[in-house]
């Protein structure tokens, strides 16, 4: 280290950045806050008064700083707060990628240290400090800190490692480090993302919190990048996204849940066994009654809850908001918004009220007007219907299908919530199969009570299709708002309703409160299905290709395409010749030829003509394939392309099912 001879500058005072704590796993790091909110954070220091606790928002109004405290405070998921620092000074070793911040009772002796330097203009001053270590400011641009021998590290064996120095750096403009200016404070876009199976969401074990978190800075990168300008023009704000996290209400103290599974699970293979039970049952949970209706209720609830609170914090936000499933939290989502309920269908809750509609407008509505005789010669309306069971229209000699479609709509659509639980154990065949009344009448409470509590599933919904068919007979609950758009990333749902048995899609339906639906996978995603075959079957369309964010396709697979091309080409050509060379073997010489006879067709005998009609041919071909690709699929997303399929990366071309499980965790 060379200790060059230099004027030194006036003292002036250090300029602080405020930093956070941020643990992962075992490492601890510290990350700057933004320019932007740094800036707040030390004019609330500097300006107001430290024996009171000030709050300050921070980072998108995600975390709130307690200045006096030091601590910062997630607002909308549980996360333990983390160390806030006024850092003036920082230090790297060797090994160390990124410079550290001291404590802020550690800078404040170096920069009266390095005070006194300056003003006296006396440099290679010691400071030792009582833990300790040992710093020497040898001018201002060279300060190096030194470890106690008693403090290395055991494994450190060469002398010359252990005498390694620390550098040491004054002010955070003094040390390689990229830190933003701060995000837009006009949220255009509030987007709320539901997880899938399991605590983790991707290969590297990440909660949903830091995967969003990822997903946010993509975002505010690409508005940077592709919107620079009207983003500094205020033109457009940002994005906003928020976990749901659903998992741990499932899997936590108050189900039990983990408890009972862990009873019975064998210990052979435990980590198997134990990742088996915390990510795969959760499919299982999701078709049990009890469990389902937790995980929905968790949900819906927790949605509402961060909307309710986002609108606390940004009172002036009347933007679009949209829901964002993963896997099987697509499924959670769809499932939520096929039984939201427009406002002129929410139940008033008075049996007296049940609907301006008559009867005889709702047989008309389900196609069974003819039934309506029937109905009125017993003085039937609607209330005393909803009281009926199967075996009373039966008796009435309404067939098997008209009446579960009259004792279906009543229940899901006229009848008060709190008689829903009622008219379910009423609409339903009192013997159980396989009982008879007298081996039920022996059984106990507790056995009689297993046998009433066996799965019902929700009849079908022939309103518009049969979506609900196979679906957990559950409360579905309302959410606060209508969303704009749902997306589903990874998704199972087209397999879920195939399962159910549902086969097509009625093009007419949409769901009541989302006009919008996109169905975005990975190519090689084994858990991902397409919808649209459910909706056009008659059609075979390849899904829509989304295009990379730098507009254009990856060039494996623009080379990819042009080889198809060349292959096509080449094709032609040889059958264009082949069909040239073979109408010249053919041809008669022209002074023998006839004139076209009655029969003939002009094609026959005008090969040109013919190869004409060949190009109207291919013309008609690929206008055919245009209107194709045009295509109306139907209502569920306004009449746009539903299926949307990612680009592969180059190296997982090679081998699809290598990349198989990350295609599926990709979407972070």
């Amino acid at each position: 280290m060379v200790d060059e001879e230099s004027v030194p500058d006036p003292y002036k005072d250090v300029q602080p950045h405020w930093y956070f704590c941020c643990r992962a796993d075992d490492s601890t790091s510290w990350l700057p806050f933004s320019r932007e909110d740094s800036d707040k954070l030390e004019n609330t220091y500097t300006t107001g008064n430290q024996d009171e606790e000030v709050v300050i928002a921070v980072d998108g109004e995600r975390y709130d700083v307690h200045v006096k405290e030091r601590k910062r405070y997630a607002v909308y998921w549980e996360q333990a707060p983390t160390e806030v620092r006024r850092c003036t000074w920082f230090y790297k070793g060797d090994k160390d990628t990124r410079f550290m911040p001291y404590p802020e009772d550690f800078s404040k002796m170096l920069e009266e240290a390095f005070k006194e330097a300056v003003t006296s203009d006396q440099w290679k001053k010691k400071i030792d400090f009582p833990t300790g270590e040992t710093v020497i400011i040898h001018n201002p641009k060279l300060i190096m800190q030194y470890q106690p021998i008693g403090l290395q590290d055991d494994w450190i064996s060469s002398p010359s490692e252990q005498t390694r120095p620390r550098t040491v750096k004054r002010g955070v403009d003094s040390i390689p480090i990229d830190i933003p200016d701060g995000e837009p404070d006009k949220v255009d876009h509030l987007v709320f993302m539901v997880h899938g199976i399991g605590p983790a969401c991707d290969l590297r074990f990440r909660s949903i919190i830091q995967c969003v978190n990822d997903f946010r800075s993509a975002s505010l990168s690409l508005l940077a990048s592709h919107y620079k300008r009207a983003q500094q023009d205020g033109l457009v704000g940002r994005v906003e996204f928020l976990p749901v996290n659903w998992h741990s209400a499932l899997h936590g103290d108050a189900t039990g849940v983990d408890e009972d599974i862990q009873r019975i699970t064998l210990p052979s293979i435990s980590r198997l066994r134990h990742f088996t039970n915390d990510t795969l049952l959760d499919l299982f949970f999701y078709n049990s009654p009890t469990y389902c209706q937790t995980i929905v209720d968790t949900v819906a609830s927790e949605i509402n809850r961060l909307y309710a609170l986002f609108k606390q914090r940004h009172p002036d936000f009347n933007r679009a908001v949209s829901l964002v499933g993963h896997s099987l939290g697509s499924l959670i989502l769809f499932d939520l918004l096929t039984n939201q309920k427009t406002e002129s269908k929410v139940p008033s809750g008075d049996p007296s009220s049940l609907s301006s509609n008559t009867l005889e407008q709702i047989l008309t509505k389900l196609d069974l007007k003819q039934y309506l005789d029937i109905l009125k010669s017993e003085n039937l309306d609607l209330e005393s219907l909803s009281l009926c069971k199967d075996s009373d229209l039966k008796d009435l000699g309404i067939p098997l299908g008209p009446r579960k479609k009259i004792l279906n709509y009543i229940k899901r659509r006229w009848l008060p919530e709190e008689c829903k639980a009622a008219a379910t154990l009423q609409m339903q065949d009192p013997q159980i199969p396989g009982h008879d009344a007298d081996e039920l009448a022996g059984l106990s409470s507790e056995q009689s009570r297993f046998y009433r509590a066996q799965a019902v599933t929700s009849a079908v919904d022939y309103e518009y299709f049969d979506v609900g068919i196979g679906q957990v007979s559950i409360d579905y609950p309302q959410l606060a708002f209508q969303p704009q758009a749902f997306f589903a990333f990874g998704s199972p749902i087209g397999m879920f309703l195939t399962v159910r048995g549902l086969k097509r899609i009625d093009p007419n339906y949409t769901f009541p409160t989302c006009k919008s639906f996109y169905n975005i996978y990975h190519p090689y995603d084994p858990v991902a299905y397409r919808i649209e075959p459910m909706i056009v079957s008659e059609v075979d369309l390849e899904p829509m290709l989304i295009p990379h964010h730098k507009g254009r396709k990856r060039m494996h697979l623009e080379l990819k395409d042009s080889l198809t091309r060349m292959s096509m080409d080449l094709k032609n050509n040889v059958l264009g010749s082949l069909r040239t060379a073979w109408q010249s073997f053919a041809r008669i010489p022209v002074a023998a030829l006839p004139s076209v006879e009655e029969g003939e067709t002009s094609a026959d005998a005008n090969p040109q003509e013919a190869q004409g009609v060949c190009v109207e041919a291919e013309s008609s071909m690929n206008a055919e394939q245009t209107e194709n690709s045009e295509i109306k699929m139907g209502m569920l997303n306004g009449g746009r392309r539903i299926d949307y399929v990612l680009q592969e990366k180059p190296i997982e071309s090679f081998n699809e099912y290598l990349f198989a499980i990350q295609s599926h965790l990709c979407y972070w």
